[in-house]
């Protein structure tokens, strides 16, 4: 059968069928914070066993290419990644839906998956042998560097305060180097607790972080959650595909980094979008934007994080290798199936292989008007939805996201600590994305560099090994470009006797209508004035405490396992120290004051907070079902800023009893997870 043919059996309407159950299923579940695309994928893997391979194939692609575009709806609306590819969407998607421009944050994101997606399954059809040799060509120095080239996004994401976002990063490099270590086996930073063996679970913290400060945030004042734009239907296409064609080269360069990086073993999405984000705000003339509501951050990630779909199966079928832990699934499911993968598979199982790349194509193409219609009705849902109703919402998914990753309660609770955690630095500068970053590289970053170290060590080439690789000069050569092109910027505006973009971005943050006008940078206010940054100064001297503690707690490892923290602690201590030097001489940037339009009630805020400590602390003991609807109609009461009637009170008891039972019904009956049952069901 030829290619022609293949593309007839994609085109079945069985096969058709999947692919649009498979679509509409894996955007669903990846919307909602903590139900990733391996989770979606792994459930569905025993119903495929009684499928045709090809058509069992198309089932779970369509799954998990869905998956990955469905995080970008948490990630705009409620500023929650639905799924880690989705971190980088947050930086600018939520901006975007907070100054009224949701509809077409999620129109961007919708049009930029599907071509990404759709550059990355061609990729697949037809440079799969070739592109699968690049991933043999990444050694341990290479992941190294690549972990540290995402990490310079640091740059971009802490404009005004780069001091403050290196600490974050590596606060996240320390929290990622909890429990086991991955070279050495030594047991770290866990307290004594069993519960910490496992580490920080990304997904729980990734929730924690983004999700926790704005459930705090949204019952301080009656402002609703996101704005709307008159006329704004959700569905703004026509402005999408003007914006996505005049950056069709950012969406292009994006979807090639995706493909490539999703061919690393490892690597995935998260480093995907990171990257692609990273080279967007480094060629774009509109910079210091970036992070403020960016249209071009939300392209650039969502490109780069669907082409990882197509880009990972390359590996994964040609060399047997996955790229992702979904394609791990997958691959275990093509075993079952009794099909030899490796460099044959094309010509062996053609059949097979072929119709399955045009069932994701098919897939994907699916994805624009299943992901419109789908955004219209979530963007219009959340906006209409009463704030009374949606802190609730959004702390109950949080909480049922974050203990469906294992079904482990204590996840919960680092969740909601983490959260406490990233709301009260944020106050004073430290933003939760460096954190982000630092955790979710963390490992790969330890990896590459221990096994650099070790091998460089032994063949006494330790310079050569991670200076001398030609892949690796150019991935560091890339990482120096996107980490001092900020400074240089900034220089040169000087020279010119202009304010530098990185604080005009500032500015532009605290007048958000700014960056809308047409002549955005000279009108831009003038930045905060330096000053004694005390309440940073005095995070910092904890935080330097908790690097001098990191530090002597490597004295008992061994030297593979205490290499890494050694020297990560090292450069805490003494970031930490500038900062402190810094705030005392009276040239620290402060946090960011209070922008919200009205009265602030702190003490909803809380509130809040003790009721949702009561919460996670509770589920183990009680249950979740009780300790959930209990929560929920108390959460429910603090985010109503005004007296209501009984028969709304009424209505809202009843809209919490029926979401609480039914994510209960998807839990324990669909997704067969344990449940904390506890003593009161």
């Amino acid at each position: 059968m030829d290619l022609l043919g293949y593309l007839f059996e994609a085109l079945s309407p069985f096969n058709l069928l999947l692919a649009i159950v498979g679509v509409v299923l894996g955007t669903v579940v990846g919307a909602l914070p903590g139900l990733s695309a391996t989770m979606a994928v792994a459930v569905l893997v025993p119903f495929t066993f009684t499928m045709d391979p090809a058509a069992g194939l198309i089932a779970l692609g369509a799954i998990y290419t869905g998956a990955i575009y469905g995080g970008a709806f948490a990630a705009i609306l409620v500023n929650t990644p639905g799924t880690p590819s989705s971190i980088a969407t947050t930086f600018d998607g939520y901006p975007m839906a907070r100054r009224g421009d949701g509809g077409l944050a999620v129109t961007l994101a919708t049009i930029a998956s599907v071509i990404g997606g759709l550059i990355g399954a061609i990729s697949l059809l037809l440079l799969a042998p070739p592109l699968a040799r690049v991933a043999l060509a990444f050694g341990p120095p290479e992941y190294f560097w690549l972990a540290i080239f995402g990490l310079t996004l640091i740059s971009a994401l802490s404009v005004g305060n780069t001091l403050k976002g290196l600490i974050g990063a590596c606060l996240g490099l320390l929290l990622s180097m909890v429990g086991v270590a991955v070279v050495g086996g030594d047991v770290r930073y866990t307290g004594g607790m069993q519960a910490f063996l496992g580490g920080v679970d990304i997904t729980s913290a990734l929730i924690g972080l983004y999700c926790v400060p704005v459930i705090i945030d949204l019952v301080a004042t009656r402002d609703p959650h996101l704005k709307v734009t008159a006329g704004d239907d959700g569905i703004r296409l026509r402005e999408a595909w003007d914006i996505t064609w005049r950056q069709k080269f950012n969406v292009i360069r994006s979807s090639v980094i995706g493909t490539v990086i999703g061919i690393l073993p490892g690597a995935g999405g998260s480093i995907a979008g990171l990257v692609s984000y990273s080279e967007a705000r480094r060629s774009s003339p509109r910079s210091a934007h970036f992070g403020k509501g960016e249209p071009d951050g939300v392209i650039a990630t969502e490109a780069a994080n669907n082409a990882t779909v197509g880009g990972g199966f390359i590996p994964t079928l040609v060399l047997g290798i996955p790229g992702t832990p979904p394609d791990a699934i997958i691959l275990g499911a093509l075993l079952v199936q009794g099909i030899k993968i490796g460099p044959t598979l094309f010509a062996s199982e053609g059949h097979i292989v072929y119709t399955f790349i045009y069932g994701l194509l098919i897939a994907t193409l699916l994805m624009l008007p299943i992901g419109l219609l789908i955004g219209r009705y979530a963007y219009k849902s959340v906006v209409a939805f009463p704030k009374a109703l949606l802190v609730p919402t959004v702390a109950f998914l949080t909480v049922v996201g974050s203990f469906a990753i294992h079904s482990n309660p204590q996840d919960t609770q680092v969740m909601f600590g983490l959260g406490v955690l990233a709301w009260v630095l944020n106050r004073y500068g430290f933003a939760p994305s460096p954190i982000v970053l630092g955790l979710v590289l963390g490992q790969i970053a330890e990896q590459g560099f221990v096994q650099t170290y070790l091998i460089g060590n032994s063949t006494q080439n330790l310079g050569g090994m991670f200076f001398g690789r030609p892949i690796s000069i150019g991935i560091i050569a890339a990482a120096l470009l996107t980490l001092l092109y900020p400074f240089w910027a900034g220089w040169r505006a000087r020279r010119r006797a202009v304010t530098p973009l990185t604080e005009i971005a500032e500015a532009a943050s605290e007048r958000p209508g700014a960056l809308d006008s047409p002549h955005p940078l000279p009108e831009a206010e003038p930045p905060a004035a330096r000053g004694h940054d005390w309440g940073a100064v005095a995070l910092a001297a904890i935080i330097f405490l908790i690097a001098v503690s990191a530090f002597w707690s490597t004295r008992g490892m061994s030297a593979m396992g205490s290499i890494f923290p050694t020297t990560i602690s090292v450069v805490l201590a003494a970031l930490t120290l500038a900062l402190i030097a810094l705030g005392i001489a009276g040239r620290g940037r402060p946090g960011k004051a209070e922008t919200m339009v009205g009265p602030v009630s702190n003490a909803r805020r809380a509130i809040l907070a003790i009721v949702f400590g009561i919460w996670v602390w509770l589920l183990p003991i009680v249950g979740l079902a009780v300790t959930s609807l209990t929560a929920f109609l108390a959460l429910t009461a603090v985010g109503e800023h005004e007296a209501v009637p009984v028969r709304t009170w009424v209505i809202r008891a009843v809209v919490a009893v029926a979401i609480v039972a039914a994510f209960w019904w998807l839990m324990s009956d669909v997704l067969l997870l344990r449940m904390p049952n506890g003593v009161l069901f």
